[in-house]
């Protein structure tokens, strides 16, 4: 199989990330007070290095415990490591639908 096969899946990836990033940083400069603004804008950037974090210990603690990856990647069950990032993927959406119904907007200050 080509390694090419895997340009689709970046291109998805990075339109993703780009359309998460402006959203994210839009909504903290219009909704964090003026004296917070940057300090905000760097939390957003912090939850990026997290990410890379939290993908990097749970590859490492899957793999320690379940051996779904292994060296051949023939032999593995990526399957089963799918399936449970779709499922932390799943605990992830129902904590944001619970903050966003909970959250209450700031007025904005952006004029359009």
């Amino acid at each position: 199989m080509s390694v090419f096969w895997q340009i689709p899946q970046y291109v998805l990836v990075g339109i993703g990330e780009v359309f998460n990033q402006i959203s994210m940083l839009d909504f903290f400069y219009d909704q964090a007070p003026d004296s917070m603004r940057s300090i905000c804008v760097a939390l957003a950037l912090l939850t990026i290095s997290l990410g890379s974090y939290a993908n990097s210990f749970i590859l490492t603690m899957v793999n320690r415990a379940t051996g779904w990856i292994p060296d051949n990647l023939n032999e593995g069950r990526l399957d089963c490591f799918c399936w449970l990032l779709v499922g932390l993927c799943l605990v992830n959406l129902a904590v944001f639908v619970y903050c966003a119904s909970r959250y209450r907007y700031r007025r904005s200050s952006i004029q359009c």
